[in-house]
């Protein structure tokens, strides 16, 4: 074994339950940790998660130090900057990442470490379980959800229990790399995060903290109240699970401990099974990730309206529960679940725009970006993906708001304009009388749009073109 040993740090921005970092501890004397940032990933495409890297590597950086580990962020393509590591007396280490390019380019770098005589290793530790052993009996792989979370679920729990990994202090190591950057280099040149600081602390203190709260406190209701925004029902975990500030097993680990695993365990057990699901998606169909993957959707008539798009993208659709979403989403990084359907469903099929416009606003808004949950999802609601929704199930934004945000305390938070409307119009707030709206100084087609369509007009658009698509198969 090697006297040092390099870590190469993407999605995985923890020290415990670290499977790379920890055996690198176990078995070196001096340990470095490497994060390459490459801007064609991330300029003009993620650049909320700009915001987040930046202070969650800074926070990362101190914590290493505190076991003697530097960790060192440069700039660059991954493979440039890997084939520059040629001493021989260096041991490499990395957590998969299970996003086709990201294997490709592990692929790249296991074949010149090969070449060059470095020894590396690698581990499983952003999923519960590879997506190579969970097939059908046939050996293919799963295109709907329960049968394949039921099979990896069980694949899963014959497993050895999980064990804590932690790290070790070590001896005190130096700067390997030339021109290591910064984190505050990395932040996004336009201010609009800086809202961002209001909602979140990106670190592994805050990761673990709040998810121990949300299993001790809410995760027993969470059955119940994970579809009303207005309800912290939910654990907003996601951009800490992104990023790897927590790792899945630890997760999966708490959720364990749960006493009483009712409705509310098997609800969100079921969420990270989905996410185990879409992974398996995007690694034996990668070919979702840019297009339909149900192909007959290749046919279907989009409609391309940069007006309309706009109106979505600022929240100004005439639709109040579509535009708190969107909102909610630009302020703060986040949306929640419930919203996110009901916006996508509404793009879509209201509007008839394709899913991959969402999905790239979504990947730059988002702090929880992940390329394989948000192309499953968009697909699951456009009806082009894997178990997707049929696309004749058409969210009805008024009977949604009714429905999830009944008192209109969401909608009101994040469309101010209508604080003071009436509850009972709040959701369709155009049927007010118009003599009833300058009473109260708030008018529709004023201080608030008037709907950008009609939603019994668009439904039916939007069923006729899937008519004609079902004609053309």
């Amino acid at each position: 074994m090697t006297k040092k040993g390099i870590v190469w740090i993407r999605d995985d921005l923890r020290v415990l339950d670290n499977p790379a970092l920890s055996f690198a501890s176990k078995n070196h004397e001096i340990v470095n940790a490497l994060f390459i940032y490459n801007s064609e990933l991330y300029d003009n495409k993620r650049e909320a998660q700009k915001w987040w890297l930046s202070k969650s590597l800074e926070f990362f950086k101190s914590e290493l130090a505190n076991y003697n580990i530097n960790l060192e962020i440069l700039s660059g393509k991954e493979i440039e900057i890997l084939s520059k590591i040629k001493k021989q007396d260096i041991s490499i280490y990395w957590n998969k990442v299970y996003e086709p390019d990201q294997k490709d380019i592990e692929k790249k770098a296991s074949e010149y470490f090969k070449k060059a005589d470095i020894n590396f290793k690698f581990f499983k530790g952003n999923i519960l379980i590879e997506y190579q052993e969970v097939q059908k009996d046939d050996g293919t792989p799963f295109k709907v959800f329960t049968p394949f979370w039921k099979n990896a679920e069980q694949k899963y729990l014959n497993k050895p229990p999980f064990k804590q990994l932690n790290l070790k202090k070590l001896k005190k190591s130096e700067q390997i790399f030339k021109n290591s950057i910064d984190p505050k280099k990395l932040l996004p040149k336009k201010s609009w995060y800086k809202k961002f600081e209001n909602y979140w602390k990106p670190s592994e203190t805050e990761a673990l903290q709040n998810t121990k709260k949300f299993i001790k406190d809410r995760v027993k209701d969470y059955g119940d109240t994970r579809d009303f925004p207005n309800i912290q029902g939910t654990s907003k975990i996601s951009p800490f699970l992104k990023h790897g500030q927590i790792s899945v097993e630890t997760i999966w680990r708490f959720c364990g401990e749960i006493e009483n695993k009712g409705k509310g365990y098997r609800k969100y057990v079921n969420e990270l099974g989905w996410r185990e699901f879409s992974h398996s998606l995007i690694n034996n169909f990668p070919e979702m990730l840019k297009g339909n993957l149900r192909k007959e959707f290749d046919n279907f008539p989009w409609i391309k309206n940069n007006e309309y798009l706009s109106a979505w993208k600022k929240g100004m659709t005439g639709y109040p529960i579509v535009d708190a979403g969107m909102r909610e989403l630009y302020e703060t990084g986040w949306m929640h679940n419930r919203l996110r359907m009901v916006v996508a469903s509404f793009l879509i099929k209201h509007l008839r725009i394709h899913w991959k416009e969402g999905e790239k606003h979504f990947r730059n808004c988002l702090l929880d970006f992940n390329e394989a949950n948000n192309v499953a999802q968009w697909q699951w609601v456009a009806g082009s993906g894997a178990d997707a929704a049929p696309y004749f199930r058409i969210f009805n934004p008024i009977l949604q708001g009714e429905k999830f945000d009944k008192d209109g305390e969401y909608t009101a938070k994040w469309v101010p304009e209508l604080k003071n409307y009436p509850k009972e119009f709040l959701h369709k707030p155009w049927e007010l009388e118009k003599k009833q709206q300058e009473k109260i100084n708030i008018i529709i087609g004023k201080n608030y749009p008037s709907p950008i369509v009609i939603h019994e007009k668009a439904r039916a658009a939007a069923l006729n073109a899937f008519q004609t698509l079902r004609k053309k198969i």
